[in-house]
């Protein structure tokens, strides 16, 4: 995971800040949004590696520190997958390689009220119009590139799959839930998106971006979340 955030995520970063002029700073969850329509590619593909990115470290936490969804939220994963078991099963089946071909993410979105599971490819995500997948409000996702997983699992996405719900951070997917339901989409940055996945900060101050572009984060971290044996 260290490798994931300070390499690849720092990318994505260096990408979306490359593309962007000084003085054009959109906030991120807009600039996502339209990013398929403008054809803009590098709004597409480093804005939503960033976008990504920042809501997947938010939505870990150490094993035994997340907590468990709701009882409004439970009720609500019964009702679109059966059990929690059964919206394990649909990640198990609906990201596994034979169903998710490549790189992507698999994601839980809140449509209209209520509950479904999508894909998308590459760093699309189900908040850009335009998406080829079920847009929605994304409360839940999961990195299947293989840059998430390839140093721990090599090419075994199954195992990591599994593993990564030991990790989930249910009490900020709470919250992203009972927002969702108000149709407000989750507002990620980068240095709060690393303090929640942190188990404990450096002191070190967040580099800061080149150009005066706003994207920045922190990589200067000890990391103390693991999954999988």
């Amino acid at each position: 995971m260290m490798v994931h955030h300070d390499k690849h995520h720092a990318t994505y970063i260096a990408g979306i800040n490359g593309a962007l002029d000084p003085a054009e700073q959109p906030p991120l969850l807009d600039l996502i949004k339209g990013a398929i329509k403008s054809g803009k590619r590098p709004h597409r593909n480093a804005g939503g590696g960033v976008w990504n990115h920042d809501f997947f470290w938010l939505e870990m936490a150490p094993p035994g520190t997340g907590g468990a969804p709701s009882s409004k939220l439970a009720a609500a994963i019964d009702e679109a997958f059966g059990s929690m078991d059964g919206l394990k099963d649909k990640f198990a089946t609906g990201a596994a390689p034979a169903a998710l071909f490549g790189s992507g993410w698999a994601w839980v979105v809140v449509k209209d009220g209520k509950l479904q599971f999508t894909t998308t490819a590459n760093q699309d995500n189900p908040l850009m119009e335009g998406v080829d997948a079920i847009e929605g409000i994304p409360i839940l996702g999961l990195d299947v590139w293989e840059h998430a997983y390839y140093l721990k699992y090599q090419n075994r996405r199954p195992e990591y799959i599994a593993a990564w719900w030991d990790v989930v951070n249910w009490n900020q997917v709470n919250k992203w839930y009972e927002d969702a339901l108000s149709g407000n989409a989750p507002v990620v940055d980068a240095p709060a998106a690393a303090a929640a996945f942190i188990g404990q900060r450096a002191p070190q101050r967040a580099p800061q971006s080149s150009g005066g572009n706003k994207f920045a984060m922190r990589t200067n971290f000890e990391f103390d979340v693991q999954f999988g044996s």
